[in-house]
């Protein structure tokens, strides 16, 4: 196993079929207004989250929600990943601003999102 500790679940990306009805029902849960906001994509920043709504479900195809773990080396945490057995679904990408994100699924097909910031 490396040395790579997780620094936590930050991140939840949901699914949403509509966007600007999402959009508002989470702005109504959160108590807030997005601070990002666009037609593919729309993030709350709260208490230390981030909440993104993905319309439908984005390229990644997700069906359901997905935490999103932090950890400083993506590419180790994906070896020691497939080395317990998970199965590369999404292989580690750059999505912008020097962010690397990659999924895998666990035996049981649950779905595990992985956030390295660089």
């Amino acid at each position: 196993m490396s040395d790579s500790p997780v620094r936590g679940i930050r991140t939840v990306l949901h699914p949403v079929s509509d966007l600007a009805k999402a959009r508002a029902v989470y702005a109504a849960l959160l108590g807030e207004a997005p601070q990002t906001d666009s037609s593919h994509y729309v993030g709350f920043e709260v208490g230390g989250q981030h909440i993104g709504l993905v319309p439908d479900g984005g390229p990644q195809g997700m069906t359901s929600p997905v935490a999103y773990w932090h950890v400083p080396d993506i590419e180790a945490k994906l070896a020691d990943l497939t080395a317990a057995g998970a199965t590369v679904r999404q292989a580690a990408h750059d999505v912008g601003a020097g962010r690397l994100v990659a999924t895998v699924t666990d035996p049981d097909g649950n779905v595990l999102g992985l956030i390295q910031d660089r």
